[in-house]
Parts: structure tokens; C-alpha cells; sequence
């Protein structure tokens, strides 16, 4: 196996179990005696140690600042059954958190989820792999070569665990390396009955469950896996908060906050995005759950229109959800999407009615708690409104961050009280 030398001291970070080895803190690389390169090649499994020469663990080889993401820690190889075994592990905290618990069906469909995220990176211990569960199908994506090259193994992995899962949808077009050497399909079914299934997953006509109502997966060519499964908590909030308020989902995708809220009795729900697909199909899921709310009205526009517009208008609400896609993907964008957020947010806190709630999110990795928040209160000092804090919100469980890398606590939300 390719062995990675590490400078002398750059050892610590991995004895905390960091899970990343930096460039830079890289002396030499030792290649397999039959290796045919001279490099690694990117996905390769290495060995990492210290100057020392002490194991330090094993990982994915990639190229960029984070060279090596690891595996496992203190071992010269891959275990045996190692992909089943992180998995079930894997598994094991979504059972205990009651996930996928079969009980609340019968206890309650109020309750009942077949969706949810089953391999959140980091946090389960395998960097580089997301995956994602609509009922009897796991959705896998790929954030780094080497999670591609053993693509098949955890598929075939995910489907001997979990005695939910019977199908893999692997979708990583978007999120592995643009220039990296990519063997294979990044889009596809690894594994599928050979029958068309009764549900219909060639016409797009898959429904998935979360806390009892019905939503329409597309997988296909739908944004992450195809929903956003890391606001499920949060929505339920929306949902106890909802009864006789007007409502605005801003930025709604296919419409998650807009179903709760009708669930929790909203007099009105509008839903808004720039996309013409998703508010299609938000008016589906609203027809599926409710279908006989005339309460609900969606639009396709432009947010930052879309406000102003509406605040010529003199429209005014009791509750504004603001879940806006990631302003920031890289430190380098931060600063300007500081002041996207301050923008939307002032928009926003303009239109709400006294005493009403502002749910406003950010998703950005880039951006942290602190500074969105205070670019949320430069938004309310801009409008002149008093907000208070009524809930600091973050990813649910199944986006569970590792201790030992805060860089994977992502989701960051405020519900705020606006006088």
C-alpha cells in the first residue's frame, strides 16, 4: 500500500481523530513497490504515518489542500467487512433516536418517517459519503473519488444492513471533484429490481413519508438527493407555530415548511421559488396531503422581487420562512454573502406583522452561527423592528456532527419574535 510520511508534530491532529490530513503537513509519499504512477492516484486507500513511523490510520487519497480524508484510525488497512460495518453502525444511531422505528406507524402516522439521513460524512465516520433514504430506497452521493471507487461495495452494503433498503440511486454529477479522473457512471441505479417498480420511479412518481405527510422524491433531477431531509425538526416547529397565521415560504423548493404549516392549521400559505419545477411540485404535494385547501397559492419568482413587490403592495405576514440556498460554498464568498443574508433578512423583518416570526436559515459550511447572526440583527437594526430570540436552530440528528470535526455543523437557523 502507498504509505503517506507526515512532517515531524503534524501527527496530533490525527490522534484527536481529525479525519483530515492536510497537504501541507505532508513530508513524502512512499508508493506501492507496483504502482505505475508517480503519485497516488486519487481515490486510492493509503496508509498514513507518523515521522516516526507509527500507524496512524488508513484513508482516501485526493488531491487538493485535504490529501488524505481517513477511514480508520490506527490500522495499516481496510478491516474486513468494513463497509457493513460502519453502516450498520450507522444504522444502529438511527434505530436509537427512533428514525426508523416501524412502532410509530402504529403509534401514531402523525410520527411515521421513512426518510431520513442514514450516512452523514464525518459524522458516521465516512467522509466523502452522503446517503439518503426514501422508503425503500437509499439515494448515495459521492463527495470524493475514493466514496466513487467503492461505490458498488457500499451499495451492496447498504442493502445486506438495512432491511429497509431494497434499491441504490447513486447521484454524484454535482458534488464530486470537477477535474478529477472519474471512472464510471456519476449517475445512475447501482442496484433496482429488473421489473419497473408499482410505484413508478421511471415516471417520477415516488412518494416518501416524513412525520406522517407524503412528499414527491425526484431523485433524478432534484436538487441534493432530491429534498432537503435536514429540516424535518425544524418544520414540525413551523407546524406548532402555524394556526391562524398568514404564512411565506420563501425560497420553498417542493414545499416542505408550506406543508406543515397548512398541517398546523395556517389560515394562508404562500409558497416562492425561482424555480418554475419545484413550485410544480409543491402544488403537488399540497394536492396530495390537502387535497382540498384552497388556503395555498405558489409562485414562481425571484426572491429579492418577490419582497419587494409584495411590500409595495402593502403585504405583510405572521410568519416568513427564509431557507435560502447556500450563499457561500467557499471561505472566499463569505463576505458577500453576509451581506446577502442582511438583505433578504431586513426584506423579510419589513413585512412581518407585530409580534409575527421570522424562521430565517443559513446552510452555508463557510459562514458560522456568529456571523449570521449578527448579519441577521444588522438586517433588524436596518428596519428599525425590536426581534428577540425565541430558538437557536441547527441540523436534527441524523446530520449528526463529529466531536472531532466541528467543521461538519452546517445548519444554522433563529426564530425570532419581531415587536
Amino acid at each position: 500500500m502507498t504509505t503517506v510520511i507526515l512532517k515531524p508534530h503534524k501527527e496530533e491532529s490525527l490522534k484527536r481523530f481529525h479525519p483530515w490530513v492536510f497537504s501541507g503537513a505532508i513530508a513524502k509519499v512512499v508508493l506501492d513497490a507496483k504502482h505505475k504512477g508517480d503519485a497516488p492516484e486519487e481515490g486510492e486507500v493509503v496508509c498514513v504515518r507518523s515521522t516516526a513511523n507509527e500507524v496512524l490510520g488508513v484513508g482516501h487519497w485526493q488531491v487538493g489542500s485535504i490529501a488524505v480524508r481517513i477511514l480508520a484510525f490506527g490500522v495499516e488497512a481496510l478491516p474486513k467487512d468494513f463497509w457493513k460495518e460502519r453502516i450498520r453502525a450507522a444504522y444502529e444511531v438511527r434505530k436509537s433516536i427512533g428514525l426508523v422505528s416501524q412502532e410509530l406507524r402504529a403509534k401514531s402516522q402523525k410520527l411515521f418517517n421513512d426518510t431520513y439521513r442514514l450516512v452523514h460524512g464525518e459524522g458516521d465516520w465516512l467522509p466523502g459519503l452522503i446517503v439518503d433514504v426514501y422508503a425503500d430506497t437509499a439515494v448515495v452521493q459521492a463527495h470524493s473519488v475514493g466514496m466513487h471507487v467503492f461505490r458498488k461495495e457500499i451499495a451492496e452494503a447498504l442493502v445486506e444492513v438495512v432491511p429497509q433498503i431494497q434499491n441504490v440511486y447513486y447521484k454524484s454529477d454535482d458534488t464530486l471533484p470537477f477535474k478529477a479522473p472519474i471512472e464510471g457512471e456519476k449517475t445512475g441505479w447501482i442496484i433496482t429490481p429488473p421489473q419497473p417498480s408499482p410505484q413508478g420511479r421511471e415516471s417520477e412518481e415516488f412518494w416518501s413519508i416524513e412525520n406522517g405527510l407524503q412528499f414527491r422524491i425526484d431523485w433524478l433531477r432534484g436538487q441534493k438527493t432530491g429534498f432537503f431531509v435536514d429540516q424535518r425538526e425544524n418544520r414540525a416547529l413551523v407546524e406548532r407555530y402555524a394556526k391562524d397565521k398568514d404564512v411565506l415560504n420563501m425560497f420553498c423548493y417542493t414545499g416542505g415548511f408550506s406543508l406543515y404549516a397548512l398541517r398546523g392549521g395556517a389560515k394562508s400559505v404562500d409558497s416562492v421559488d425561482v424555480s418554475q419545477k419545484a413550485i410544480d411540485l409543491v402544488n403537488i404535494n399540497v394536492a396530495k396531503n390537502f387535497p382540498e385547501a384552497t388556503n395555498h397559492t405558489a409562485v414562481a419568482a425571484d426572491a429579492f422581487e418577490y419582497l419587494t413587490a409584495q411590500k409595495e403592495a402593502g403585504k405583510t405576514y405572521d410568519l416568513i420562512i427564509l431557507d435560502p440556498p447556500a450563499f457561500a460554498k467557499h471561505r472566499d464568498a463569505v463576505k458577500n454573502a453576509l451581506r446577502g443574508y442582511q438583505r433578504i433578512n431586513a426584506k423579510a423583518i419589513e413585512m412581518i406583522r407585530k409580534g409575527g416570526l421570522l424562521f430565517t436559515f443559513s446552510c452555508s459550511q463557510a459562514v458560522d452561527k456568529e456571523a449570521f447572526r449578527l448579519a441577521v440583527f444588522s438586517a433588524a437594526a436596518q428596519v428599525g423592528r425590536k426581534v428577540r430570540i425565541l430558538h437557536q436552530l441547527h441540523q436534527p440528528q441524523d446530520h449528526p456532527i463529529n466531536i472531532y470535526h466541528p467543521e461538519g455543523e452546517y445548519l444554522k437557523g433563529l426564530v425570532l419574535y419581531v415587536e
